[in-house]
């Protein structure tokens, strides 16, 4: 029989949140609410809940910007904020624009293979940061540079696919037509999360942050 945690419990964690936590949660939000607008698209076939579904991916990366800006105002960075944030990040920078391209027309065999492979490579990315931040930081405590494409850059694929809404250029008239592989549908579309996805896990490329 399992034990029901006790509310003050609940309470010592919410208080354990910092002003940039509820930032990093707006970024979750977003991306989460752009993945169900991205399901509603293929329910209703409405285009403009794909454009809400795109326009949540700048307002996640505004959110994004602005957590780090006020731990670093407030001087309370922490283990748990840096978790936050990772786990915030797959979602709106990882998960949601995979489904975004989804909706978009983007689902023969070989794109799933991609936005799958693209979405992993998010998370690999964002593990081998958290495990390497101290590393990586110098006397002043803060991280010098990035190996490897932060995440929150898939926003440009977003910004993409938005146009490519924008345009009617999704489903049987997506950008860059479709080829067939072994029997299964490739859309040229979807190499540019392959590409994505490989500049995030490079070890050599070495991105200063700013």
């Amino acid at each position: 029989m399992s034990s029901r945690p006790e509310p003050r419990a609940h309470f010592s964690m919410i208080r354990g949140f910092q002003l940039a936590d509820f930032f990093t949660l707006a970024n979750a939000a977003c991306g989460v609410a752009a993945v169900l607008m991205a399901m509603r698209y293929l329910g209703n076939r409405a285009v403009g809940d794909l454009l809400v579904a795109a326009a949540f991916g700048p307002a996640a990366f505004a959110f994004d910007v602005l957590d780090g800006r006020i731990a670093r105002w407030r001087r309370t960075s922490s283990a748990l904020g840096r978790e936050l944030d990772s786990l915030a990040d797959v979602i709106s920078f990882g998960v949601a624009p995979a489904t975004l391209a989804f909706a978009c027309g983007m689902t023969g065999a070989w794109d799933a293979v991609i936005l799958v492979y693209f979405v992993c490579c998010g998370v690999s990315r964002l593990a081998r940061y958290n495990v390497t931040a101290e590393s990586l930081s110098g006397e002043s405590g803060k991280v010098k540079y990035f190996e490897g494409t932060p995440i929150p850059t898939s926003v440009l694929l977003t910004a993409l696919l938005a146009w490519a809404v924008w345009q009617g250029r999704i489903g049987s008239q997506l950008v860059g037509g479709a080829w067939t592989l072994l029997g299964a549908d490739l859309h040229p579309f979807a190499l540019l999360f392959a590409l994505s996805g490989t500049l995030m896990i490079s070890k050599t490329l070495r991105i200063p942050k700013l």
